[in-house]
Order: structure tokens, then sequence, then C-alpha cells
């Protein structure tokens, strides 16, 4: 897919890194489902943000998740839910493969894509919302005693100075 015609693994490596974007892109390709294939007339598209697949080995199978990153340079996708836990027991997200995923939904909001599968707009399905960020938590509005001013009239506090620690001293060496 990147041009190499080497039968020599080291050049074939070679190729596959030195590989442009459209190339790149070429090999994120993943098959089709079943019935997006008899309905689009296509076996593989590449993968978008915003598609929904199936991991279909590992020790994620079974699970149809979204598609939250297209990583080019690295040739793996990270999905919604899929993640593993690190030792300090915080939640990483499990970059997987291409290899590893059927595609299940299309994201059709890009008009390269409706060309190439020549769908107009109007037949699009409505893409669901996004799974948006939460949103940060809104304090309510300060309570001020009658006799306080408000905060904005009132001057802001000063900030505490830094305190420095010392080096220790250096021995000297005879």
């Amino acid at each position: 897919m990147s041009g190499s015609r080497s039968s020599q693994p080291r050049k074939q490596r070679r190729a596959g890194f030195q590989a442009s974007v459209f190339a790149r892109h070429r090999r994120m390709s993943v098959s089709l489902s079943r019935d997006l294939r008899a309905r689009y007339r296509r076996r593989a598209l590449p993968l978008r943000k915003g598609d929904t697949v199936r991991v279909i080995s590992g020790s994620y199978k079974g699970r149809e998740e979204r598609v939250t990153d297209v990583d080019l340079r690295e040739l793996r996708v990270t999905l919604d839910n899929v993640t593993i836990k690190k030792v300090d027991q915080k939640l990483k997200p499990l970059p997987i493969g291409p290899t590893h995923l059927i595609l299940t939904r299309l994201n059709l909001a890009d008009p390269w894509r409706r060309r190439i599968l020549k769908v107009t707009a109007t037949e699009a399905p409505a893409e669901e919302p996004a799974a948006s960020a939460p949103a940060e938590p809104t304090l309510p509005p300060a309570v001020h005693a009658p006799d306080t001013a408000p905060a904005a009239e009132a001057e802001p506090m000063p900030a505490a100075p830094k305190k420095r620690r010392a080096r220790p001293a250096k021995e000297e060496s005879t």
C-alpha cells in the first residue's frame, strides 16, 4: 500500500514508516458489517472519528464503541470505553489496531464520505449526539451579608510570598 514492491522485510518496514498521510489513511481501512456492505456496496472504508465499531478480537471482543481518536502515525484507534488501568489506578485509553475492528455505524457528517458512498445529505441518518465531556459544575452565586460589600468591590487578597529552601552547603573534599 505504501508503494513498496520489495520482498525484503526491512524495506517493507521502512516504506511503512515513510508512508504518506494518504497511504496511512488507506491503511486505517476497516471492513464494513454485512448490512453496511449491502447498503453501500463497499467492503471497507477508512476509519473516522465518530464511527461506531465492534471489536472482533482481544479482551474487549464483542463490544461496540464509538471511535474517539484515530492516530495515523501509530496506526492505532482509541475507542470510548476501552481502557486499561495503570499501576496508579488511573484509567488510560487502550489503543487498538484497525485489524481488530468492524465498522457497524458510519459517521456521515463528512461531505467527502457522503460523496464516496453516493449518499445525499437528506438520506444520511441523523447523527446521534456525541458523548460530550461532563459540564463543569456551576457554583451557586455568592450570598453576601447586608453589611459586607460585594466581591467585585472588595480588594483582592495579596498572594502569599513563596518560601525558598536553602541549599545544603557543599562539603569540601581533600
